[in-house]
């Protein structure tokens, strides 16, 4: 556990192509949200959890950084690195991976909202969950955080004011 957890890799389908010829917009996040799935069970949010304590998460906010270009038959694989938690939110960052040419093609970082399935609002998670996001801290907390963590979108010397 000394690295990012590596739960989910995919190949770039044809029909992912846009009108530029690459990997659309859109498809990096359904291959994050995948990826989110794999992550919510080795944190213990799967399935089974959410059955059994009728709660969910609920993606509050996600930041994705286009880094480099991928193109249809690429090989991706998605890593997870937790940024921080309490007992109702979890902030971590993904980072996906072109594994035929080893390079950083895009991050997603997201905020986990955890959520009752009854009230539809925000709730504490059950103690197991929250005891193994502690003890996943312990070793991503010496983790670099990726440069796309935190970054503000603006366009340099403009002000919204």
């Amino acid at each position: 556990m000394e690295s990012p957890f590596q739960g989910y890799s995919a190949v770039v389908k044809p029909e992912w192509i846009d009108f530029n010829g690459h990997f659309n917009a859109g498809y990096y996040l359904v291959c994050f949200d995948d990826a989110i799935e794999s992550w919510m069970g080795f944190i213990g949010l799967g399935t089974a959890h959410r059955d059994q304590h009728a709660v969910t998460t609920f993606s509050a906010q996600n930041h994705v950084t286009y880094v480099r270009e991928v193109h249809e038959g690429a090989r991706l694989s998605i890593t997870t690195q937790l940024l921080g938690f309490d007992k109702k939110r979890i902030h971590a960052m993904q980072t996906m991976v072109n594994a035929d040419e080893d390079y950083v093609a895009a991050t997603c970082e997201v905020m986990s909202l955890h959520v009752s399935e009854e009230s539809r609002r925000v709730s504490e998670m059950h103690l197991d969950p929250y005891a193994r996001l502690g003890e996943i801290w312990e070793h991503h907390k010496k983790l670099d955080v990726p440069p796309q963590a935190g970054q503000v979108m603006a366009v340099p010397g403009w002000s919204m004011e």
